[in-house]
């Protein structure tokens, strides 16, 4: 799976966990690894252009997705294509982000998890545009985000104790040939 990432805003954000929670919501949504998909960082101005362009909404937004036509329902590539298959592109606003992070109570590297988590879902075909269709997509957003943040603690637990095993197991080792008297 391919994921890009380019941050064109002054926002400094964490790419790499960026990538990471949306390989990990694509994973978890068996979405094949032949998909590939783009996500763009933008300033408020950008994103305003871009909301009243393809939502005719004015003002920024938090989070845009734009799915590419040849990705099938079905996770994979379109029958008959061997090659990967443009998922589409997520764009996020951190600028505008980091309001929503602060009413909701927590940092903006969270809020742009959340985010991504959403627009991977957008791009899979989900919606909240009727009540059924809000709960479906936000409880699932919910469940991804959560076991996301479980498998990254318990991943950051398991290097600790490595390294706290890797520095007991040295201990009582000698490196040093020199016979002991």
């Amino acid at each position: 799976m391919s994921i890009e990432i380019a941050n064109e805003s002054s926002v400094e954000v964490c790419e790499t966990t960026i990538v990471s929670v949306a390989r990990y919501a694509l994973d978890k949504m068996s979405v094949s690894q032949l998909a590939e998909l783009s996500i763009v960082i933008v300033e408020n101005d950008v994103m305003a252009d871009l909301h009243e362009r393809w939502m005719d909404l004015s003002g920024p937004t938090d989070v845009m997705a734009f799915p590419m036509d040849e990705y099938g329902s079905s996770g994979g590539p379109e029958p008959g294509e061997s090659g990967a298959a443009m998922l589409g592109d997520i764009v996020l606003c951190p600028s505008f982000a980091e309001e929503q992070a602060r009413k909701a109570g927590h940092g903006l590297a969270e809020e742009l998890h959340l985010l991504t988590v959403h627009g991977v879902l957008h791009l899979l075909g989900y919606d909240h545009a009727e009540p059924e269709e809000e709960r479906e997509m936000f409880s699932l957003q919910n469940r991804l985000l959560a076991d996301f943040r479980q498998a990254r603690a318990e991943a950051v637990q398991h290097d600790a104790d490595s390294r706290v095993l890797g520095a007991v197991g040295l201990e009582g080792s000698s490196t040093d040939d020199t016979p002991r008297a």
